[in-house]
């Protein structure tokens, strides 16, 4: 009896506050729920963080208050009992402005703000500050940008805020642009007098700004971008290994028994190593060894995936814990200590007659080279294939990409060149990691291109089993591609996951700048999209079950050309390869390796001298040449490699080892 008296008299001081419709109105969850609020935020909404009420943040009370945190006490109870009383302040919602501003456009009384109650401001202070909001709001929509607000800010959809109102409120103070040509944080840190007036700088920009000369956003290009939020490699690598170090392994016997679940009981045995888990990750390294697990699968062998639990941006030393997650024949197997699996496996091995066992590198990763050698020893193997799929063997910055912004090509360890970039540090650990592990092990190297192993032979040398080049993919011819209409924008796709080193800015520079042109239509394939662009885009995930759907697209779609402008170089690109397939060309650069190559040697598109020159074709209509009607295309199929596959039992290749640099 007492506690239900306490729960109602709870229930009476807090109906004399909360705000009913504030809280169905910003907790949709809840509007169509048949929910009481009140009972609601007594019983779990204030647990959960939820504001009662326009002018009170749960959150901002209880971590200004930790005595009333640590008690338990509902905070808007405790304010409006104690706290009131005993001078303790109070913050209004996040989302108060937003709902106060769309009320307040709609003529409705909110019936609470924040100055009328806690008296902070006059009823006449409160009506012009209203005035003064509603004027900013008016002139801001103006120029405000609310498509490309929304496809930009996809939470502030899903929460069912109107794009402007969230802006003006609190996306400003996050961050958030308004249209893609005013950057918020370039505003801001150029003219500190606005950040420290506290005003929205896109309403400063509109007002003032502008006529004063003041710029919407610094036009420094987006490599200053990558630079200026670069973050150093030491804090990287410390935080992953906090990370892993709060891991808890799994027991040796939860492992054997996962182990014993194998299609052989190991005795025919692949094993693998990489950066990831294949099975949950997308890219192009994750499709290799999906493609290579399905080989290994019809072979009707056993295939153990090893990788690091948490993703480290470097290889691991030996001192440094990280545990590993283990993928057998595609299901996971849980996470464990590296010496832990190597027990394991060397018991579980041993049990059988050892028949068919192999193994491939195709990361190091987050690994040891001491800890891996161990493993592939505790399974009785010393001699596999380590794939160049990047050049991480060589780097820790593994696409050779100085401070991620210009590529490299690798120079001496000790050149100038590598004291100025953020991976020049670690480059001694990758060198002395790999060379450690090509010691331990007899390793063939497997190159998806010539051009990546020339330049891998040409920076480094480690002592290696072998030397062979196998790409990923060759082409098929399959016919003439249908013929294109000769009146038509022309079809100009970004097929990857919009990120700088695959050039994603370089695409929107173009798009931004000739969106707007007739003579062009831009569209976007990838997993996901960032939005607030005029481009059409196209969901498209390519898997091992689905090979050939970027190749399906751009058929499709009759793209009549793909930029694939990479920053750093290429090993192997399928991308390139899809679109030529699909019967489209390929736009890049001179230092995009593979896909450079594979142009010039095919014909099949253009090497641009740089983005200069890239803006230029398109402005010029020069890029028209490579319009589908012009071109008259072949269609092909891809005739994809089973990668390590095709080298099992193949006779070793002729060792060509160089001297040590």
């Amino acid at each position: 009896m007492a506690a239900t008296a306490l729960a109602d008299d709870v229930h009476r001081i807090l109906s004399t506050a909360l705000d009913g419709a504030f809280y169905r109105a910003v907790n949709p969850d809840l509007a169509d729920a048949g929910v009481d609020p009140i009972r609601h935020y007594a019983e779990t909404g204030w647990r959960e963080g939820r504001d009662p009420a326009p002018w009170f943040s749960t959150q901002a009370y209880l971590k200004a208050n930790p005595d009333v945190a640590k008690a338990g006490w509902n905070p808007l109870h405790h304010y409006l009992t104690q706290g009131r009383r005993q001078g303790r302040e109070i913050a209004p919602a996040a989302t108060a402005a937003a709902y106060l501003l769309s009320r307040a456009r709609r003529t409705i009384d909110t019936g609470w703000t924040f100055e009328s109650l806690t008296g902070a401001a006059s009823a006449d202070a409160v009506a012009d500050e209203a005035e003064t909001a509603l004027r900013q709001r008016a002139l801001a929509a103006t120029e405000f940008d609310a498509a490309f607000y929304a496809s930009a800010n996809v939470d502030v959809v899903g929460a069912g805020f109107d794009p402007l109102d969230h802006f003006l409120s609190s996306g400003w103070r996050e961050g958030r642009d308004p249209t893609p040509t005013f950057s918020v944080r370039d505003y801001l840190e150029t003219y500190p007098d606005i950040a420290q007036a506290g005003v929205n700088p896109f309403v400063h920009f509109l007002e003032t700004g502008r006529a004063e000369g003041r710029i919407a956003r610094n036009e420094l290009g987006f490599r200053y971008e990558i630079i200026k939020r670069l973050r150093p490699l030491d804090e990287r690598v410390a935080a992953v290994a906090r990370a892993s170090a709060r891991l808890k392994p799994g027991a040796a016997a939860d492992l054997a028994q996962g182990l014993a679940g194998s299609r052989t009981g190991l005795a025919d045995l692949h094993v693998t190593f990489s950066h990831d888990d294949y099975t949950t990750n997308t890219g192009g390294v994750q499709l290799c060894l999906q493609r290579e697990g399905a080989r290994i699968a019809a072979l009707g062998r056993d295939h153990l995936h090893l990788y690091p639990a948490k993703p480290w941006p470097v290889v691991r030393v030996a001192e440094e814990k990280g545990p590993l997650g283990l993928v057998l024949n595609g299901a996971s197997l849980g996470v464990f200590a590296p010496s832990v699996i190597a027990r394991a496996l060397g018991k579980a091995a041993s049990g059988v007659k050892p028949g068919q066992r192999s193994f491939a590198m195709h990361s190091l990763l987050g690994h040891s080279a001491d800890e891996t050698a161990d493993i592939l020893g505790a399974a009785g193997l010393s001699a596999g294939y380590f794939w160049l799929h990047d050049f991480a063997s060589l780097c820790a910055g593994f696409h050779l990409l100085r401070n991620d912004v210009e590529d490299c090509a690798a120079p001496p360890p000790q050149s100038p060149a590598c004291g100025i970039c953020v991976y020049g540090p670690w480059r001694a650990r990758h060198l002395a990691e790999h060379q450690r592990l090509f010691e331990r092990l007899s390793l063939t190297v497997v190159s998806p291109s010539q051009p990546t192993l020339d330049l891998w032979k040409a920076s480094w040398s480690f002592p290696n089993a072998g030397e062979v080049v196998l790409p990923h993919a060759t082409l098929v011819d399959r016919g003439p591609a249908p013929r294109a209409a000769a009146e038509r924008p022309l079809r100009i796709a970004f097929p990857a996951m919009p990120v700088a080193h695959k050039g994603w800015e370089v695409f929107r520079d173009l798009v931004q700048r000739f969106g707007d042109d007739p003579r062009y239509e831009f569209l976007h394939l990838g997993g996901r999209t960032p939005g607030g662009l005029p481009v059409a885009f196209h969901q498209v995930v390519v898997t091992d079950d689905a090979p050939r759907a970027m190749q399906d697209a751009i058929e499709s779609l009759e793209v009549d050309a793909v930029l694939v402008w990479p920053l750093c170089r290429e090993t192997f690109s399928f991308t390139a390869y899809e679109a030529v397939a699909a019967g489209a060309a390929v736009i890049t650069n001179p230092d995009s390796g593979n896909v450079a190559a594979f142009v010039e040697t095919t014909g099949h598109g253009r090497v641009v001298a740089d983005e200069d020159a890239l803006a230029a074709a398109f402005a010029s209509g020069a890029i028209g040449d490579l319009a589908r009607a012009r071109r008259k295309p072949r269609l092909y199929d891809l005739k994809f490699s089973g990668l390590t596959v095709d080298l099992l039992g193949r006779a070793a290749p002729a060792k060509a080892r160089r001297a040590r640099a």
